[in-house]
């Protein structure tokens, strides 16, 4: 009996270890899917964890500049398509092809960057 009792806590205490870190993580439910393209100018590269962020200044239709922030995946998946921490610099001009958000706000995640010389940077299997 008290091996069953005693088994049965293990069982317990481990489950709920296991899913601790499951709880942490989101979705992309704030992504509507919905493909949006955008050009402008680099102000940072944040290679962080766990996940990065290219950071860019665009003209909206009015000539205002309006700061976008673009998710990206974690730098330790980014390495295996080309990036690195010094990819992008303040100043670089890039078109970036995004999921956009679906509150019209200016942020999005990113599937796809192509620099001033035409090369273009997956971040996502295809």
């Amino acid at each position: 009996m008290k091996v069953k009792i005693f088994a049965s806590l293990i069982l317990i205490v481990a489950t709920l270890t296991v899913s601790i870190p499951l709880f942490a993580h989101h979705g992309n439910a704030s992504y509507d899917g919905k493909e949006a393209t955008i050009k402008g100018t680099v102000t940072a590269w944040l290679w962080t964890n766990p996940h990065t962020f290219l950071k860019l200044d665009v003209k909206d239709d009015k000539g205002n500049v309006v700061h976008w922030i673009c998710e990206n995946q974690a730098p330790s998946t980014l390495v295996n398509f080309g990036f690195n921490a010094k990819t992008f610099k303040p100043g670089d001009e890039v078109t970036v092809v995004m999921a956009a958000t679906s509150k019209n706000l200016p942020v999005g995640r990113i599937s796809k960057i192509i620099l001033a010389d035409g090369y273009v940077m997956n971040s996502e299997v295809r």
